[in-house]
């Protein structure tokens, strides 16, 4: 049952998101070669409790740590390691925090140095393909829609489109309904309405959609070891239109990147 928020629970779920947006900022000044997962992952807990905030991901579902830490051909659901990172790998990290009593999650894929043309482009077409999928989410249309346009924009460049893994909703709980798949057909699934509130996560593969887990009951990989990218945004529909809660607007700035690629998602400017 798709739980829809009101307009202050909504600016309660905001404050949750942007402690995420905030604490990804942080990482961003210190993902570069040499530095391991887990040094990375004890940075993100301390600023996130030092804020008033809880992990999100700590204990849910008996995960080990506070960032789900994913290079290169790891999909999604990495664990931290004492592993350092190397110039041309990517990592996503997927971030929770909860605050108000509701969660904040969503990711980045951050490049390490400098990365292959090939693996910058996959980059460039899975963040893409998010905003694509956002600009669909409107009272009306159905998750299918969402699905449908970023299976599109990645399937034209040849990429795989993961299946077994998908969005959400989110709120009170870190998974609630709708399923927000990366793929479907326009006019199928769930109908969109006022005031709900859900992570869209694109996660797009290099080489093959198929995939497999590790022993370790957690890490996905791609199962032809080629690169996967994830990007995430939590986003409410706000007046029938998609509303961003969250922002790469600190991962920008931590790296100086101009961009206006949240605009169009934003009622009121975001003051950083």
């Amino acid at each position: 049952m798709i739980i829809p928020k009101t307009s202050e629970e909504i600016e309660l779920m905001r404050e949750a998101a942007l402690i995420v947006s905030r604490t990804l900022g942080l990482l961003a000044k210190e993902v570069k070669p040499g530095v391991t997962t887990l040094q990375l992952d004890k940075i993100a807990e301390e600023f996130i409790r030092d804020n008033d905030a809880v992990p999100g991901f700590l204990g849910l579902y008996d995960f080990p740590n506070t960032l789900c830490m994913s290079p290169n051909a790891q999909v999604v659901h990495g664990i931290p390691n004492n592993t350092p990172l190397k110039e041309g790998d990517i990592i996503s990290i997927d971030c929770g925090a909860v605050k108000n009593g509701f969660y904040g999650d969503h990711a980045y894929t951050f490049k390490i140095g400098e990365v292959s043309p090939e693996v910058d482009k996959l980059l460039r077409v899975t963040k893409e393909s998010l905003y694509v999928g956002i600009r669909e989410l409107r009272t009306g249309k159905r998750t299918g829609d969402v699905g449908y346009a970023i299976q599109q924009h990645c399937e034209k460049e040849g990429y795989g489109v993961v299946r077994e893994l998908v969005g959400h909703g989110l709120g009170r709980t870190m998974h609630e309904d709708p399923e927000m798949p990366n793929y479907g057909r326009r006019g199928k699934g769930k109908k969109i309405v006022e005031g709900m509130t859900v992570a869209i996560e694109p996660m797009i593969n290099l080489g093959t959609r198929r995939i497999e887990q590790l022993a370790d009951g957690w890490t996905i990989l791609t199962l032809d070891r080629k690169p996967s990218a994830h990007f995430e945004h939590n986003v409410a529909v706000v007046d029938g239109k998609p509303e961003l809660l969250s922002t790469f607007g600190y991962i920008y700035e931590a790296l100086g990147i101009e961009s206006d690629e949240e605009k169009e998602f934003r009622q009121k400017e975001l003051v950083l």
